[in-house]
């Protein structure tokens, strides 16, 4: 038997894949390969897994950059400003890639964790393990489950399951999954190595209980819709769900970084605009004038108090963007009001191409840990107290409340108000805003005073006004506010926000075929908005799923043929 004494597991945020590092001494029986143990610790198998679900989806390597412009949260230059994201788009590949390498890590923790008895540990891995495959379902529709992760079994070309079958596994290993996780029982129970809930067995049940909810809500339309086993959920405490955002499934980033992606632990959405050697990702114009209250159909003349935390401005107001002859500012997109400026969705216009990476407009201190907006300006990538320290947002209390908000106007839960459950989900991403910032602060070494939302004049005055606009509104309306604010609560979680577009329509997004006016910007010079310069150049249709990466349909002799992204459904999209 090999001896290894003095083992040291530290675990790193990794480039593509991730993984775990072991540092190891004193090895004996040196004939055999100790570089790549067969048998790996709980605690580091479980970090490991945490690692890498917390990255897929995310940003500057992994498909929330694509998903952000699906969405209009976001805009950018390349094939996703037109929803043409190809088979082979790196970004997707890589949320494929470390999606099935974290599953076969799932794999391996539940099977050394059921053979030891460590069924806490198992439960915890059956929840991941569900949600990260609600995720790959969500996302591209059938895809491998059953023999997903099983290399090890010599299974090489795991067979596309019915995405219908994989959500009713799904299901099936949240039960599992919450029975084990509150078991108690192993000798062996997660602490520190638990990057999520730290152990806390009764934060991972209410986690399922909510996600199960989540879902639910999904497929609510659909003839796949358990009402039993609905009913049953909803029948459960308060207590058994998510109630306060200590509850948020979430991954904490840090201020750690280093001169490679692998030891670079801040928020990746920060990484990826403030941190990045190329500014590639541009605030939507679309999102900034819902959130400023000028859009004509949604939240007119109420504007949200939250732009200031999501937008950091690095123009002051009144000054202009770079200027060539002439004072021509050479903007796609530039409010002179606030000093926003941006590019255009499907922009065809002769500024879009400009580089002006110290003068665009920046992800703020919340969702990416960047600065706060205080009217001062100032480059981003120069300024001391951005530290990038904002948590990976997945499943939080805030958006709970969106959802419970939906079930109650749809009908299917009976009991509730849904404009004031619509009213608790704004306040409670208030107060998440209110933490993270506070959090944030403390991460780094600021000196910039941000004050907070919850109590503000501000706060107060924009949530009566949603009342009062949800008040007069249609039931098509209703769902429309709904969405739009659960929409904007979710700035940085894309991946929610691309499935609650394609199931629900809303929010409403950018069209630049429209016959009318998408934007309503006016500065009242030289140099207005041309409608005429945002088009859609070739794919007008919106993509219902992602392409497969075709690097495993090229690899794998049981996948199936390429499908047609903006046709191919989501079975929960009707």
């Amino acid at each position: 038997m090999k001896i290894i004494k003095n083992i040291k597991t530290k675990i790193f945020f990794f480039a593509l894949v991730g993984a775990t590092i072991v540092s190891c001494t004193d090895y004996l029986n040196v004939d055999k390969d100790t570089d790549n143990p067969k048998v790996v610790s709980f605690a580091s198998l479980l970090s490991s897994t945490q690692v890498d679900l917390s990255q897929v989806g995310d940003f500057y390597v992994y498909g929330g950059a694509n998903l952000e412009v699906y969405v209009h949260q976001m805009c950018d230059r390349g094939t996703s400003d037109q929803y043409a994201t190809k088979p082979d788009d790196g970004n997707v590949s890589n949320d494929w890639n470390l999606l099935y390498k974290a599953v076969r890590d799932i794999n391996n923790l539940i099977k050394q964790g059921t053979q030891a008895g460590n069924l806490v540990y198992v439960g915890i891995a059956q929840i991941q393990k569900a949600y990260l495959m609600s995720v790959a379902v969500d996302l591209w529709g059938d895809v491998p489950y059953t023999e997903a992760g099983l290399a090890d079994e010599n299974i090489i070309s795991p067979v596309f399951d019915n995405q219908k079958f994989v959500y009713e596994e799904i299901f099936k290993l949240l039960n599992l999954g919450k029975l084990n996780v509150v078991s108690g029982k192993g000798l062996e129970l997660p602490l520190a190595d638990d990057l999520i809930y730290g152990g806390d067995a009764i934060k991972w049940n209410k986690f399922a209980n909510t996600f199960k909810l989540k879902l639910y809500n999904q497929l609510k339309n659909t003839s796949d819709f358990d009402n039993v086993g609905f009913n049953n959920l909803v029948a459960l405490p308060p207590s058994e769900f998510m109630e306060s955002s200590s509850d948020d499934f979430q991954f904490i980033q840090t201020s750690v970084t280093s001169t490679d992606l692998s030891g670079n632990e801040r928020n990746r959405f920060y990484v990826e605009s403030y941190n990045s050697t190329q500014f590639g990702s541009y605030i939507s114009p679309w999102f900034y004038e819902i959130l400023k209250g000028v859009n004509p159909s949604i939240h007119k003349l109420n504007p949200d108090p939250r732009m200031k935390y999501m937008i950091f401005n690095q123009i002051k107001a009144g000054v202009l963007p770079p200027v060539r002859a002439g004072l021509d500012p050479k903007a796609d997109y530039w409010d002179k009001a606030s000093g926003f400026f941006s590019i255009r969705f499907g922009s065809t216009g002769p500024n879009r191409d400009q580089a002006a990476e110290t003068s665009y407009s920046y992800p703020g201190i919340f969702p990416a840990g960047g600065r706060y907006d205080d009217g001062l300006g100032g480059n981003a990538k120069t300024l001391a107290n951005c530290k990038g320290v904002a948590p990976r947002r997945i499943l939080t209390y805030d958006e709970f409340l969106f959802v419970q908000a939906e079930l109650i106007l749809s009908g299917k839960i009976s009991t509730g108000n849904a404009a004031t459950k619509l009213s608790d989900a704004i306040t409670a991403n208030f107060a998440k805003i209110d933490d993270v910032v506070t959090k944030g602060l403390a991460g780094g070494t600021s000196s910039q005073v941000v004050p907070k939302l919850i109590g503000s004049v501000n706060a107060s005055g924009f949530i009566t006004k949603i009342g009062i606009e949800y008040a007069a509104a249609t039931s098509a309306k209703k769902l429309e506010i709904i969405m739009t604010q659960k929409w904007v609560a979710t700035f940085g979680d894309a991946i929610d926000q691309y499935t609650d577009y394609r199931r629900t329509g809303y929010p409403v997004l950018a069209n630049p075929n429209s016959t009318t006016a998408e934007y309503q910007l006016n500065n009242a010079d030289a140099y207005p908005l041309n409608d005429a310069f945002t088009s859609f150049g070739g794919l007008t249709s919106y993509p219902q799923s992602l392409f497969w990466p075709q690097r495993e349909l090229n690899g794998n002799k049981n996948a199936p043929a390429q499908k047609q992204a903006v046709n191919y459904k989501i079975f929960w999209n009707l």
